[in-house]
């Protein structure tokens, strides 16, 4: 089911939110509680073909739409049923309070939705081409301004959560922070590692009940580049042995390989056949349906 929005702001841009919507079973109940943290709002440019370096090209179509990877599964995961909480920061600007908006109609709690004058709204601006793939650019902004005191003042929701869901798009040591917080209750956390960092501290993969990673973020923490399953069995092997309970290292077309201390035989999960149109979101939907795991166990 795909739906789009349009409105005008202020500097007479039209924002074109497209909004596609999970289409596996919508079995979740007002106590499945998921906390997520990070926005950014998305400039999308679609072209044929992905520029050369110091290239310039033509694109066909230019949309802002509201995401960031945390936002992105929130949304999916309140239209699936669940009740959802977002622990973020955004600019106190106009981009700002149109997202506050947006989350507000989606059914989301913004309890915990800071506004900033110190920085500006995170972006990220997407290339697409035909063929659905990307490249990406993430301004932070506000979100490297999320801290410590804005944990604690979260700190009994996230306690009270079912599964609390993390990546690197805000400081990693407040994500780390929110992860330890939601062990320690026993709460069920799953983690992505984006944008990957080679020194990430350890304490990542002991605090991650799931951790999911593409090839490239494989690469990046282990130096193996991954082309084909054997070399994600040897970086799920590897996450194992720094303390990972159960590892998913996304393969794109090709789907995933999953590997666990419990399942140390690793299963491939291949893809289905489709149409890439834009890949930017393909790991979120992904996380709600890995949350959805962790819920059942």
């Amino acid at each position: 089911m795909k739906k789009s929005f349009k409105f005008r702001i202020k500097h007479s841009t039209d924002y074109e939110f497209n909004n596609v919507v999970p289409t596996f079973s919508r079995n979740l109940t007002a106590s499945d509680s998921l906390i997520y943290v990070n926005t950014a709002l998305n400039w999308n440019s679609l072209t044929t073909r992905l520029p050369r370096a110091g290239e310039t090209i033509l694109g066909h179509k230019f949309f802002i739409g509201f995401g960031g990877k945390g936002a992105n599964q929130c949304v999916q995961s309140a239209r699936l049923g669940a009740k959802t909480s977002l622990i973020c920061k955004v600019g106190k600007d106009s981009f700002g309070n149109d997202y506050v908006e947006n989350l507000k109609k989606n059914g989301i709690s913004t309890a915990f939705v800071g506004q900033t004058t110190d920085a500006a709204t995170g972006t990220a601006s997407i290339i697409v081409n035909s063929e659905g793939q990307n490249v990406i650019v993430i301004v932070p902004g506000a979100n490297l301004l999320l801290n410590f005191e804005d944990l604690k003042r979260a700190s009994d929701v996230i306690r009270k959560a079912k599964v609390v869901v993390c990546q690197l798009e805000i400081t990693p040591a407040v994500s780390l922070e929110a992860l330890k917080m939601a062990r320690a209750s026993g709460v069920k956390t799953l983690f992505n590692p984006a944008p990957a960092l080679a020194d990430l501290d350890p304490q990542f993969y002991t605090h991650s009940d799931i951790f999911c990673c593409n090839e490239t973020e494989a690469e990046i923490l282990t130096g193996i580049p991954v082309g084909n399953l054997e070399d994600a069995e040897k970086v799920g092997r590897m996450l194992l042995e720094r303390g990972c309970k159960l590892v998913i290292v996304t393969l794109g077309a090709e789907g995933c390989m999953m590997i666990s201390g419990e399942e140390p035989i690793p299963k491939h999960v291949p893809a289905g056949k489709v149409r890439a149109v834009d890949t930017t979101v393909r790991f979120c939907g992904l996380t709600v349906l890995l949350w959805k795991r962790l819920l059942k166990h």
